[in-house]
């Protein structure tokens, strides 16, 4: 399994931006934003894996994983 499946992937329509958003919470800080959803979906996952490549050159350990943990209904719980 590839490292950055351990790391939960959002893309999500921002009315303000008015375009797709991405972000990947507790490991990328910003993200990436475009108007077709399959290639914000396509970046993210390449900045996810180049953010894992940076933690492991830069000898940190990488933040817990969050996928698998409900993350999704969680987020909905936040006021």
């Amino acid at each position: 399994m590839n490292e950055s499946a351990h790391y939960v992937k959002i893309v999500e329509w921002s009315d303000e931006d008015q375009c797709y958003v991405g972000s990947a919470p507790g490991l990328v800080y910003g993200g990436c934003h475009g108007h077709d959803e399959q290639k914000v979906f396509a970046e993210l996952c390449r900045i996810v894996e180049e953010a894992i490549d940076l933690y492991r050159q830069d000898g940190r350990p990488l933040p817990p994983a969050t996928s698998g943990k409900d993350f999704a209904n969680r987020m909905q719980q936040i006021p």
